[in-house]
């Protein structure tokens, strides 16, 4: 059943709503006590059916109403209000009409995208319909009703995910967007077309339409999966394990095995066991060695129906993004520890440029998630020291040894520009860092925090991309190591990718930018949209390969508890 929802404290403009709706149904009341079928219910009677039926809606809907969450509830009046009194899914006489069959059809398809046929009130709206044969005009009313509602929520869900990620604290989702719920149903209906509707609110996304059909895959798989395997110690290439034809069905479940690959002949672990391994290291965000230490056994046995619910939970996540078309788009998935850049999306699913990043340390300094707007490029950067830093590592050390900033090549600067007036490393001016009015930066060179080039799109977190020195990290698997900031594994070509729409730019005049030692802002022509974001399974774009990764920031567990 649709649930009693309790509803937040009435705004101004809810009440006035309210009064509204009572306005509406006061006078259905008196009609329908007129008539006498408010307490009798009589059965359908042909001759006054369109009239009554109506009368009967304008009672209903406030009813079914106040039910529901308040932005629920607003789509449903919305719904019925600018309509013609007639109801939305039954024909003159009073019966089902196809596009109700095709509706509840299409709620019981709820699974498919990783939502909750419960939520739709599925099972009820099919006893209702099997009694509207002889039924009164008031439960023929009743059923339109709540036909609607649970379409209308349905398509809220598909569109606009099914919890608000603003109650986990994400910056993501709100009721801007291009398409109105309501209307769209209401167009669908009198075209005909409700699969039109419902092509329109699901997420555009290649990657949400990958990951639909894997999720299917992967109930599947999880539905026939065998035994799990008996893993107790590491295992490397050349040793024996008994359990030799499980970690081959393993493997060969997932297609990190070929189709064909043969059963092992023999219980010792050999290359080709060792290169379906590597391909499940892969894919797991894991070292690929083909060694099954601790780290690999764990993700062996994780059970595939816990698989199915990560695809569900970045499903739904991927329901919270606005749409992105229009332009070039910038994704980092932070748990994957990956960029994207796509020259348009959402119709493309190839990027045009691909690279590891790192991304801020899950202990202590979390990159952020949100959306922002890449504005301008900087070779040469000066790093301001974050008082944070500051504070906690350098500022012990600079007393101690004051030799330790011309070492770094840090100096004291005061205001907030890039051309702030460098203060002479005084004990004075020492003592007033992290003071206010002066402040520490790095100045540019190949030893540089920042590296040779930063990404700017201001935001209130006051994260960006950067080059780094410390290139070695990029080997890691596991690469959360920043202080929030995202480093990236190729400056130079996201740099040329970045400024492509302005002349003169190239991988290598980028390079060339980038070895001068000078502070230089480069504005782009157009904006360019940057996603930070999260999902701990995705479809490669690159190869169609599935992709596992950590909770490592505990979102996951945060969004299942609500889910």
């Amino acid at each position: 059943m649709l649930p009693d929802a309790p509803n937040p404290p009435l705004t101004c403009q809810a009440r006035r709503s309210r009064w509204r709706r009572l306005a509406w149904v006061l006078p259905a009341l008196v009609l329908l006590a007129q008539a006498g079928r408010v307490s009798a219910r009589p059965a359908v009677q042909s001759g006054s059916l369109p009239q009554t039926l109506a009368i009967a809606l304008r009672f209903e809907v406030p009813r079914v109403a106040a039910t529901l969450t308040e932005a629920e509830a607003g789509d449903l009046t919305a719904f019925y209000d600018v309509g013609d009194g007639r109801p939305a899914w039954l024909d003159t006489d009073g019966r089902a009409s196809s596009l109700a069959h095709a509706a509840i059809a299409m709620l019981g398809t709820a699974a498919d995208d990783g939502l909750r046929e419960a939520d739709y009130d599925r099972p009820d709206l099919v006893r209702r319909l099997g009694g509207l044969s002889g039924g009164t005009p008031a439960e023929a009313a009743l059923f339109d009703v709540r036909l609607s509602a649970a379409v209308l929520r349905y398509y809220r869900h598909l569109h606009f995910g099914r919890v608000n990620p603003r109650t986990l604290g994400l910056p993501f989702g709100g009721t801007s967007d291009r398409h109105v719920v309501p209307d769209l149903l209401r167009t669908a209906l009198r075209a005909g077309r409700l699969a039109e509707a419902t092509r329109l609110l699901t997420p555009p996304f290649t990657q949400y339409t990958l990951l639909r059909a894997q999720l299917a895959r992967y109930r599947a798989l999880a539905a026939v999966t065998g035994p799990a395997l008996t893993l107790t110690a590491t295992l490397r290439p050349g040793d024996t394990f008994a359990d030799l034809p499980g970690l081959h069905r393993r493997l060969l479940t997932e297609g990190d095995l070929p189709a064909d690959a043969p059963p092992p002949a023999s219980p010792v672990y050999d290359e080709t066991m060792a290169a379906g391994v590597r391909r499940f290291q892969e894919r797991h965000g894991l070292d690929a060695d083909g060694v099954i230490g601790p780290a690999t056994r764990a993700a062996l046995e994780v059970p595939l129906s816990r698989r199915v619910r990560q695809i569900e939970l970045a499903l739904e996540r991927l329901r919270w993004l606005p749409d992105l078309a229009g332009g070039r788009v910038i994704v980092v998935n932070v748990p994957m520890f990956r960029l994207w850049a796509w020259d348009h999306l959402p119709t493309s699913n190839q990027p045009a440029l691909s690279m590891k990043v790192v991304v801020g340390r899950a202990l202590d300094t979390r990159t952020p998630l949100f959306i922002d707007q890449m504005e301008y490029v900087v070779f040469g950067p000066y790093w301001n020291v974050p008082s944070s830093i500051l504070r906690n590592e350098m500022r012990p050390t600079i007393r101690r040894d004051p030799g330790y900033l011309t070492r770094q090549r840090l100096e004291i600067v005061a205001g907030p520009g890039d051309g702030s007036p460098v203060l002479a490393a005084t004990p004075e001016n020492i003592a007033r860092l992290g003071q206010g009015g002066v402040r520490l930066r790095q100045r540019p060179g190949p030893r540089n925090s920042l590296g040779l080039v930063k990404f700017m799109f201001p935001n209130e977190n006051n994260v960006y991309m950067h080059d780094t020195p410390a290139t070695q990290l990029f080997s890691r698997s596991r690469r959360d190591f920043s202080h929030g900031c995202i480093r990236v594994e190729d400056p130079a070509a996201l740099a040329a990718w970045v400024l492509s729409d302005l002349p003169g730019w190239s991988r290598e005049t980028a390079l060339a930018a980038m070895q001068r030692d000078v502070n230089r802002r480069i504005d782009l022509a157009d904006p360019v949209q940057v996603v930070i974001f999260y999902t701990t399974v995705i479809v490669q774009p690159e190869d169609g390969s599935v992709h596992f990764s950590d909770d490592i920031y505990g979102h996951d567990a945060r969004l299942e508890r609500v889910f």
